[in-house]
């Protein structure tokens, strides 16, 4: 991606509240889906946290768009849009879901 395609990466709605949190996964210990395409439910907004390492997050609709996340920067699943991730170094995350 070159500088000039700058993504900015989208922000939870003030009107969604946790409901849940997955386990820690680690590039090992990832569900191989996550792997490849997949999407949340309609109305399910996710919030993915890195604690250690780098997670490079793609969303592949309606434009595909790539954001390398690590601590401190974290991603956010739109509803039925969508996503993979793919470790980019040893990895450490969990993801929240809202709604």
């Amino acid at each position: 991606m070159s500088d000039s395609q700058m993504v900015i990466m989208k922000k939870l709605p003030d009107s969604v509240k946790k409901y849940q949190k997955t386990p820690q996964f680690s590039q090992e210990s990832m569900p191989k889906g996550l792997l490849n395409a997949h999407k949340t439910k309609q109305g399910t907004w996710g919030k993915i946290i890195i604690l250690k390492g780098m997670l490079r997050y793609r969303i592949l609709e309606p434009r595909v768009e790539e954001i390398d996340l690590s601590p401190g920067e974290y991603g956010v699943v739109e509803p039925g849009i969508l996503h993979e991730v793919e470790p980019l170094s040893e990895v450490v995350f969990y993801v929240e879901f809202y709604r």
